[in-house]
């Protein structure tokens, strides 16, 4: 058995944590003569910490102790980050600030930047749940392959984020820690999977996150916490590590991808540029290197606009805020398609739900998966678990066919970007809807301008990218009248990653972002 420090955090050890990470901490951090740094540089851009660091203006020390100091007076009231080391973490910090007044020089790009994990994440020596009891007491012994590039980066790991039982739900709870809240009104849900990091980015409990995305799970949570995050081009990031699946398997799901949340768009183009790599079983052959963004005026893109469908229509709020980015490009003076369409969203939806449930199955007991067969073979195809059954079991034959079939709608994806640079399009069908912890999930659901819709209508416009492996971003644009956060996503050109970053960074010199949640202010 391996033995590491772990501490999960409960009211009474965040209490801890805040006793020792005091302000006479901070003080005593040497600064190099250097004028002091801004008392709330916990809140400030990754990028504006950063610099301070390199410039000596700050210590890594120090600023950590500000991080858990927040944490212990913000994560009570959202429970976002839930096991903690702040041991382990004030070492790493330490050596960071050692190497640096030895050489004068960073770890790396990240250097020490301290940062949280998603709990789906394999990190050494500090317990990964994902929000499962059987793995509740999991202490891995390696890390997974991207926290591996964070630390190496020169990233100091504090601690994990609430993720929903095994990342399979759209809000964020689980019974071994309890639900996530949303840091605008906690009667909403943060989303999931990855609600607990888009709630602790968007309170300022860590200005990068990094999670992961099959159905939407770092997206539809951004949407509702109102901060930035890239579902990443499929295979530039390595997935190895990543719960589920489970520990110990070398494979990842082939619609899964690794990405980043921020609180803005150079924020992500950052992080995106540590975690872009090979796999370490290729890193001696090749390396990535993304292209730079198509364009540098967004006079100069042109935009496709997919503003709502029948298959999924959206709320007044979301198609305002739509129809404000059309207005808003065209007098720009970029080219605006509003009509053509490169699938079809009921279509590709459709295909999406069929493979993601096929790649689900991979880790199923064969007793269960025996009992998913008899059950198929006693359910027609279109019955209301048809899709399901039949998705979840299907030859391989079968596979190998929904398979030609993705290609095939790549294909038309790589047709429509050939006249078009990125493709806006809705995040969600609304803002943030209630949290419904309490109720089964098939008698959940939505209300889209008080209409009565299924629970997964969430995700609709979030699957356009998620089996044909596009880079898609979503970013917070404004807010509703009861405070929620709006946004939108923007899908681009395989490889494109840097194009729908530098859109979302364009756009948000024009569009008003949302208001900071109160937590995120002490």
């Amino acid at each position: 058995m391996i033995v590491r420090r772990t501490l999960l955090i409960a009211s009474t050890a965040i209490a801890a944590v805040a006793s020792m990470a005091t302000m006479s901490a901070v003080a005593r951090s040497r600064t190099g003569g250097a004028r002091s740094p801004r008392t709330d540089l916990h809140l400030a851009p990754a990028r504006e910490q950063l610099e301070a660091l390199r410039r000596r203006t700050i210590t890594s020390r120090a600023l950590l102790e500000r991080y858990l100091q927040h944490i212990a007076e913000t994560n009570p009231g959202l429970n976002a980050v839930i096991t903690l080391d702040a041991d382990a973490a004030r070492a790493a910090a330490d050596e960071a600030d050692r190497h640096m007044a030895r050489t004068g020089k960073p770890l790396g790009p990240l250097h020490g930047l301290p940062l949280t994990v998603k709990d789906a994440l394999e990190t050494k020596g500090l317990r990964t749940t994902c929000g499962s009891p059987d793995l509740a007491a999991h202490v891995p012994d390696q890390d997974a392959d991207a926290v591996a590039r964070l630390r190496s980066a020169g990233a100091v790991i504090v601690g994990k984020t609430n993720v929903p039982v095994m990342c399979q739900d759209l809000q964020t709870s689980n019974p071994v820690f309890g639900t996530t809240k949303n840091p605008y009104d906690d009667a909403k849900t943060a989303g999931g999977s990855s609600g607990g990091p888009a709630a602790a980015v968007a309170s300022g409990m860590t200005s990068l996150e990094l999670g992961s995305d099959l159905a939407g799970s770092l997206r539809l949570p951004a949407a509702y916490c109102g901060v930035y995050a890239l579902r990443t081009s499929g295979g530039i990031v390595p997935t190895r590590g990543h719960i589920p699946r489970p520990p110990g398997w070398l494979t990842s799901s082939d619609m899964l991808t690794i990405g980043p949340i921020a609180r803005n768009a150079d924020d992500l183009d950052s992080f995106l540029q540590v975690l872009a790599a090979p796999a370490p079983a290729d890193a001696d052959a090749w390396r990535i290197e993304l292209p730079a963004p198509r364009h540098g005026r967004l006079a100069d893109y042109r935009f496709g606009l997919w503003l709502d469908d029948p298959y999924c229509h959206v709320d007044e709020h979301v198609r305002r805020l739509l129809e404000q980015v059309s207005d808003l490009l065209r007098s720009a003076g970029a080219t605006v398609d509003g009509s053509t369409r490169p699938v079809q969203l009921a279509d590709s939806d459709r295909l999406f739900q069929q493979l993601m449930f096929a790649t689900a199955s991979a880790t199923a007991t064969d007793a269960g998966f025996a009992d998913d067969i008899a059950a198929a073979d006693r359910v027609p195809a279109d019955a209301p678990s048809g899709l399901f059954l039949h998705s979840r079991t299907m030859r391989h034959r079968d596979w190998l066919r929904a398979n030609e079939e993705r290609e095939k709608l790549r294909d038309r994806w790589a047709d429509y970007f050939a006249s078009h640079d990125v493709l806006i399009t809705p995040a969600v069908p609304s803002t943030a809807v209630d949290d419904q912890t309490s109720t089964p999930v098939p008698q959940r659901f939505i209300t889209v301008d008080g209409e009565r819709r299924p629970y997964f209508d969430q995700t609709a416009w979030l699957n356009l990218a998620g089996h044909v492996r596009l880079p898609a971003l979503v970013m917070p644009a404004g807010k509703t009248a009861d405070g929620l956060p709006l946004a939108l996503q923007i899908i681009g050109p395989y490889l494109a990653d840097r194009t729908v970053i530098d859109v979302a960074r364009q756009l948000a010199r024009h569009l008003p972002g949302p208001s900071q949640p109160p937590a995120s202010t002490s």
